[in-house]
This record gives C-alpha cells, sequence and structure tokens, in this order.
C-alpha cells in the first residue's frame, strides 16, 4: 500500500474514533477519485476512502450555505444501505446479499487542498473533503442497477443523463467490496446499517455563486434535491 494512503488513513480514523467517543454518530463511508482518470493522475490503483456522519446529513430538500467554501463541488451518486456486516475480500454473491437497499445522493465538497500525488495523506486525514451528503427518501431493494437512469438537474434543466451509473465509478458490488477491505485493513468494518456512497457518476461540479438549487433523480426509484445559498 502506498505508505501516503496508510498514514492518511491512520490519522482520518483515528479522527472518526474521536468523533464518535465524543458523542457523534457515524453514518457510513465514501469512495473518492474512483473515475479511471483521477486514479491515473493521484497514481491510484484503487478509490479511496472517507467517512460520513450523522452531522452531515442534510435532509432531501434541504439548504446548505456555501458561505465560506474555498472550492464547492458536488457529487451524484448512489447511495447503499447496508443489511449486514460485510467482511474482507467478499464474493461478490456475498456482497450483493449484504446490500438492503440503493438510493440517489448528493455529496458536497470543499476540494482544497486540490489533490496531488504527494498530498493524499492530508487529503485523506481531511475525510476527502466531505462536508455534507444528500440522500433521497426512496429506495430500492437490493444492489441491482440494472434499469436505471441517473439524471442531474442543474439551473433547472437536465445537466446529463446516462443509463449507465457505473461507467465512472466502476462496479458498485467491486465498489462495496473495496470499502470492506480497505477497512478490515485498518480495524474497521463495514457494518450493518450503514451507508456507503459509491462515487461520482459525472466528473465532479464545480458549483457556481449563482447556484440555488441541485437535483440528482435516479430513476425509477426518486430523486434527492438540495438548495443552496451562499449566506
Amino acid at each position: 500500500m502506498n505508505p501516503l494512503i496508510a498514514k492518511g488513513m491512520t490519522v482520518q480514523l483515528a479522527t472518526r474514533r474521536a468523533r464518535i467517543a465524543a458523542g457523534e454518530q457515524p453514518l457510513g463511508w465514501k469512495v473518492g477519485f474512483g473515475a479511471p482518470a483521477s486514479m491515473q493522475r493521484l497514481g491510484l490503483e484503487a478509490p479511496l476512502i472517507g467517512y460520513l456522519m450523522e452531522r452531515a446529513l442534510v435532509p432531501s430538500g434541504g439548504t446548505v450555505s456555501l458561505k465560506g467554501w474555498v472550492k464547492p463541488v458536488a457529487e451524484p451518486e448512489i447511495a447503499v444501505r447496508m443489511a449486514r456486516d460485510l467482511d474482507a475480500n467478499a464474493a461478490p454473491d456475498a456482497v450483493m446479499a449484504a446490500i438492503d437497499t440503493i438510493r440517489p445522493a448528493i455529496e458536497l465538497a470543499d476540494l482544497d487542498p486540490m489533490p496531488e500525488p504527494g498530498n493524499l495523506d492530508a487529503v485523506l486525514a481531511g475525510d476527502i473533503y466531505q462536508r455534507h451528503v444528500v440522500l433521497a427518501p426512496q429506495a430500492r431493494a437490493g444492489g441491482s442497477v440494472a434499469g436505471l437512469t441517473s439524471r442531474l438537474i442543474r439551473y433547472g434543466a437536465e445537466a446529463n443523463r446516462t443509463t449507465d451509473p457505473e461507467a465512472l465509478t466502476g462496479k458498485l458490488l467491486a465498489i462495496v467490496a473495496h470499502v470492506a477491505t480497505t477497512l478490515a485493513a485498518f480495524g474497521e468494518k463495514l457494518s450493518a446499517g450503514d451507508i456507503v456512497i459509491t462515487g461520482s457518476i459525472t466528473p465532479p461540479l464545480m458549483l457556481e455563486p449563482d447556484e440555488t438549487e441541485l437535483v440528482h433523480a435516479v430513476d425509477p426509484i426518486g430523486e434527492a434535491g438540495v438548495r443552496l445559498t451562499m449566506v
């Protein structure tokens, strides 16, 4: 393993444990920089892993202030909810059996400082820029993405549509297995009830100061939406 990744994960997970010990509730996990171009640029063999806390959860339709953010970005994603614990190196059928539901999601992050091959430890220690996550209230049972269409609505109009939500992220089952295997290597576990946001279906969206709303619909499941303000 890249020593910068090992160093960053050790710091990141120690921070997570300290936050939980102080009374915060964990929500789950996130995947970052899993697109082929990002992995190539950063010298990665697999996506990076971060964590989610309950305090970062924004109800669909809620409002997030971007005031003070340096480089706000949004990522339309598919969120997985685990039905049971998953061990390292799980086979695809075991991963599928461990998934409870999938649903649309949006991650909001502040991309500062820009990621480089030489600062991956700092990126991981900072939880891969995580600020908020928005989850759709609707979900579909199981872990199959067959028949799904992802639609991104920006400035009130459709800005992206794909019938292959795994094209940029890689296979959802492989992502979930990677999260479980990575966590096990650092003494953690992908557990029943955990939410995993599985990576951006589009390249990360650089949010503009005049944007007021973003919606990620995954048909026929439902949609996650967030209102944005600079105040």
